[in-house]
């Protein structure tokens, strides 16, 4: 249940991001989660419908950009896309290998009007 405490970050920082300035409302929040953050989208977008109501972020959409789980494998230096249910190199088969992308989760945008 960690995406209730996620959602509400994401409204405080939207509300951090408008405050001062003449915004009418908020028409668009850009997220950026990697798919090996282990958030599930959507909970996320359901917490956002509802936790969004009397804010300036009320009936905003919520877009959500999947990253890929990028990593390089220490051993014969592969680098690429992995799965995130089959987690060896494809070349050598090995399992050490450094997360390069995958775990973000941030608001890349705000569009407001």
């Amino acid at each position: 249940m960690h995406e209730l405490a996620l959602t509400q970050s994401i409204l405080h920082i939207v509300e951090e991001a408008v405050k001062g300035h003449e915004v009418q409302r908020v028409k668009e929040v850009r997220l950026k989660i990697g798919d090996y953050s282990g958030v599930v989208t959507e909970s996320l977008t359901y917490y956002f419908g509802l936790l969004s109501r009397d804010t300036p972020a009320q009936d905003a959409v919520l877009k959500l950009e999947k990253l890929p789980i990028l990593m390089t494998c220490r051993d014969c230096g592969w680098s690429g896309e992995i799965n995130k249910h089959h987690i060896e190199c494809p070349q050598c088969r090995g399992i050490n290998l450094r997360l390069d992308q995958g775990r973000e989760f941030y608001v890349e945008s705000i569009e407001v009007e």
